[in-house]
């Protein structure tokens, strides 16, 4: 696939003003939380609405035919609106991941924006206002930490280094995450998007998410892979292409990791 650069570049310069406007709003928003609880297990804030539809009109001041997947829609469920036209281009987004941390005001959250064209990332940003850094990733392109490229590197699994793991899992903890635990120093940052911004930038030598949604993972995937690591299923199959038209709600069990630490990683989560 085949992307005119000049677009690439309009497309990522609205997705990092649109990030760095939402990361705004959600530092604004910590003073007047107001959290309530959807789908009986996740919370939700005033601020994450507010940050999606800043993000939305931000993006539709350049791009009005485009398409929108984003984590806030009516009733618990995602925003769904398909694209018009013939630039078939869809944005993906988490207008606060880690919204458990921003309502108990950690500041460990991150803003997520992807734009996706014929099944594939070709723009991700990922913006921690908390440090005010900024992940992005064009496709074909390196890997950025505000401006500067980033790698994933290639170090090994060892007590010098660190995965990033769920906080919970969906039917108790799985005896992998005992070697994990007991061979490096695990990290839970309580955001899927900043593990896989850290294993971008080589903080993280991988980090291993059940049940991710596609606005958790679509930015970072690109990110990741764009810095020289991979982004999988648990058993090592990419997901994208994907078909953005009939995805409703399907979760990926992602392992994102370094060369040098994949194939054990997969071989580890196979004996679970």
């Amino acid at each position: 696939m085949q992307v005119d650069q000049s677009k690439l570049s309009s497309l990522l310069e609205t997705a990092i003003v649109a990030a760095r406007a939402a990361g705004q709003l959600a530092i604004e928003g910590l003073e007047y939380l107001k959290v309530s609880v959807k789908n009986g297990n996740e919370f939700v804030t005033q601020s994450d609405i507010k940050c999606q539809n800043a993000i939305i009109a931000k993006i539709k001041e350049n791009f009005p035919d485009h398409g929108f997947i984003a984590e806030e829609g009516q009733d618990g469920k995602s925003l769904i609106v398909p694209p018009r036209g013939d630039d078939r281009v869809w944005w993906v987004i988490d207008p606060i991941d880690g919204t458990n941390n921003f309502a108990h005001k950690l500041l460990s959250f991150t803003v997520s924006i992807a734009a996706i064209s014929e099944g594939e990332p070709i723009v991700g940003v990922i913006f921690e206002p908390a440090t005010d850094s900024i992940y992005t990733a064009v496709k074909d392109g390196h890997a950025q930490l505000n401006g500067r490229k980033i790698e994933a590197g290639n170090d090994k699994i060892d007590t010098f280094n660190s995965i990033g793991l769920d906080s919970n899992f969906d039917n108790g903890v799985p005896q992998w995450t005992q070697y994990i635990m007991q061979h490096t120093r695990y990290r839970n940052f309580g955001t899927t998007a900043l593990h896989l911004a850290c294993v971008a930038k080589g903080g993280l030598i991988a980090c291993i998410v059940q049940g991710a949604k596609l606005w958790d993972i679509a930015a970072g995937a690109l990110i990741v892979e764009a810095a020289g690591a991979l982004v999988t299923d648990w058993q090592g199959k990419r997901f994208f292409p994907m078909d953005m038209d009939n995805y409703r709600h399907r979760t990926f069990n992602t392992l994102a990791a370094n060369k040098t630490v994949r194939q054990e990683l997969i071989e580890l989560l196979g004996k679970a």
